[in-house]
């Protein structure tokens, strides 16, 4: 007989849906009482039950993430604010300024045309890092992964890889089949420290059925500005700033709405620091 989930991992499924449709339809009306039913919870339990997972009320949540999705907007793409605004779920520009300024105390048009203004923390150029690029057509890739929320440097990389590969284990998916991929949600630049999400990730062959704080997902495929790094994880903030503050404003793509992701090539447990492999693809059009 089948092992009913804990109440906790029925809760962790129910979140992740709710989480992942709030991502996939951020410009789009989002109706709380629907994201109730597509939860599964009564109205009454959904408000407390996702503000307990999420550390803040859905809605709050909801704002935050179009704010900090217009902000990445503003930053590293040339779109204008009135379309910025539509594609994150504002009928007007002004509404989109006036919650904008509300987040972080500047309007858009003058985040956009303040370069040296940062939300959080400063840029980290650097042409010196040993980065390779090339832009190619990536195939959509079936995942499991778990969501965790905290400042990068806390968080339990190893204990979290363990499971998914626990998980792999019991639907006797071999190792050599799997990636290990990791997409970050969030920017640091523009999101506090104990809001950051991380999605750690193993490709699998066919999609699996969710269990618990694990959950099951399609990454999309498309074009992608492919950036391999080679060296310590240390300097990954430094490789993003560089990717989005150099490399992608020089070149001639521009940047789809879509998450980047990393894929981690070699094992951190056998391999130098300054000899990993990763792989920064970013989604461009």
């Amino acid at each position: 007989m089948q092992q009913r989930n804990s109440t906790a991992e029925e809760y962790h499924q129910r979140v992740n849906i709710v989480v992942e449709y709030i991502h996939n339809h951020l410009g789009e009306n989002i109706d709380l009482t629907m994201l109730a039913e597509k939860s599964h919870f009564s109205p009454f339990h959904f408000h407390r039950i996702m503000k307990a997972f999420l550390g803040e009320p859905i809605w709050a949540f909801i704002v935050r993430t179009r704010i900090e999705t217009a902000a990445r907007l503003l930053r590293y793409t040339d779109m204008s604010i009135e379309s910025i605004a539509y594609q994150i779920g504002y009928s007007a520009p002004s509404s989109l300024s006036k919650a904008f300024r509300q987040l972080y105390g500047i309007s858009p048009n003058e985040y956009r045309n303040n370069i040296e203004y940062m939300i959080m923390k400063p840029t980290d150029i650097r042409t010196d890092l040993d980065i390779t690029i090339k832009v190619e057509e990536r195939p959509s890739k079936q995942l499991m992964y778990i969501r965790l929320t905290g400042e990068y440097a806390s968080l339990d990389y190893c204990g979290t890889w363990e499971k998914l590969f626990q998980y792999a284990a019991e639907l006797q998916i071999p190792c050599n089949e799997m990636e290990h991929i990791a997409i970050y949600p969030d920017d640091p630049k523009v999101t506090e420290p104990s809001k950051l999400r991380s999605e750690l990730c193993l490709s699998v062959p066919h999609p699996v059925p969710a269990k618990g704080e694990i959950g099951s997902k399609e990454l999309p495929g498309g074009k992608y500005a492919v950036f391999r790094y080679k060296g310590p994880y240390t300097n990954l903030g430094a490789v993003y700033d560089t990717i989005y503050g150099h490399w992608m404003l020089q070149g001639e793509y521009i940047l789809r709405h879509a998450y980047a992701y990393e894929i981690y090539l070699n094992n951190p447990v056998d391999t130098a620091p300054e000899d990993l492999l990763t792989e920064i693809c970013v989604p461009v059009q």
